[in-house]
């Protein structure tokens, strides 16, 4: 094993549990607070109202009782110690910025450029790339900014335009799973710059007014409303695209920015719905459906329209005896990856643990491969140049039923 490829395994492990476990911190506190400022009731003691007290709420958990309160503006003392909740934000930005850079920009030859998608130089994508990151902010900031940003439902509808068109723009430059990690990683970059930019330095503000006992300027506190109201719509789709590597079903479709755009869509619809289902108490206990019913909806007619074709009675007899040729093609176009011990450069380990070096792994992994196949995303970035003809023959045969 060559020590690069072994230290860009470990770096790879070591960067995917980090942002994993400072993923984890940060959107379930962002999906707490949510929760919780949607749970605010009016408080019961009049003590806590008269001490500028909006909203309260009591729970239980982990063998106790807890009372959480959210002052109109803040108590006329500050407490010694406040906490502050922001390094979650920064560090999964820091640590996913680590495993964009690893993976799809050190390595932009194997999972960011598609040839066949379009013919880039290794500098040329990853500019592209960071462009994409850095303009997909200056152009949302602008937006909430304008006086677009003061009506919602006009921002949201020209945000989901210019989303789905980077969305398209990304899917018609990079490789599928480029396309899908880069789209990911601008929607991150846009909700942690709003921590960044936005929500913290307003905190700040309103800490410092009530140190220097000034009055402060509600702005702060609008945009960070509005802009934590964003971040949290953006959470299942940035999602999404972090564990869409592992199915190239989706990244890999004909039309995978349609893909791309529909499973954003579902996962912004069904987390709306959560948002309005946790103010059910302002409307008696009831939350309407239409929103997940939607999202479900989307996420049914993208099933639906990934569904494989069938293949036809009259050709099912053209795969018969072919495992000799289908063998000879592996092990000249993926065992290089796939072997327990790969050749190809830049390869450690097997990708995903699959190893196709004799017949009974080439068996056992069959959905698999045909699904990469029929994707064009294995051989990855088609390092070992395999053909439309050897393509074919391997789907073919796979398709009738993998005879011996």
């Amino acid at each position: 094993m060559r020590m690069d490829a072994f230290l860009l395994e470990w770096l790879s492990l070591l960067g995917r549990w980090v942002h994993l476990i400072t993923g984890i911190a940060w959107i379930g506190a962002s999906f707490y607070f949510v929760w919780l400022d949607n749970h605010l009731q009016a408080p019961a003691r009049k003590d806590a109202a008269d001490a500028g007290v909006a909203g309260e709420l009591w729970a239980v958990h982990g063998g106790g009782f807890y009372n959480a309160q959210k002052y109109r503006v803040a108590p006329d003392q500050l407490p010694g110690t406040l906490h502050w909740f922001y390094w979650e934000a920064y560090s999964t930005w820091l640590s996913g910025f680590f495993l964009l850079s690893l993976l799809y920009y050190a390595h932009a030859e194997l999972y960011l450029i598609d040839p066949a998608v379009m013919a880039l130089s290794k500098p040329a994508a990853i500019v592209i790339g960071l462009g994409f990151l850095a303009g997909s902010w200056v152009i949302y900031d602008l937006l909430c900014r304008s006086p677009l940003g003061r009506n919602e439902r006009a921002l949201g509808g020209v945000l989901a335009v210019l989303l789905g068109v980077e969305a398209w723009s990304l899917c018609h430059i990079f490789s599928g799973r480029g396309a899908f990690i880069q789209f990911g990683a601008a929607l991150g970059t846009i909700m942690v710059a709003n921590v960044f930019f936005v929500i913290i330095p307003g905190q700040r503000e309103l800490v410092r007014a009530k140190l220097e006992n000034r009055a402060v300027d509600p702005i702060h506190g609008q945009r960070g409303k509005q802009r934590s109201v964003h971040n949290t719509y953006f959470t299942l789709p940035v999602l999404f695209t972090m564990m869409s590597h592992h199915y190239a079903m989706t990244y890999g479709a004909k039309y995978n920015w349609m893909v791309l755009i529909g499973m954003s869509v579902a996962g912004a619809l069904i987390r709306a719905w959560f948002v309005e289902r946790h103010k059910a108490h302002e409307r008696g206990g009831k939350t309407s459906p239409v929103t997940a019913i939607l999202g479900v909806l989307t996420l049914a007619a993208v099933a639906f329209a990934l569904t494989p074709a069938r293949v036809s009675p009259t050709a099912q007899a053209a795969g018969a005896g072919q495992f000799e040729r289908v063998e000879a093609i592996i092990k000249a176009r993926c065992q290089p990856c796939h072997s327990a011990t790969p050749t190809q450069p830049g390869f450690a380990t097997p990708p995903a643990g699959v190893v196709l070096d004799s017949a009974e792994h080439i068996y056992a992994r069959l959905p698999q491969t045909q699904v990469q196949l029929a994707a064009h995303t294995m051989p990855i970035g088609n390092l070992t140049g395999m053909t439309e003809e050897e393509r074919s023959l391997v789907l073919n045969w796979i398709e009738h039923g993998a005879p011996r």
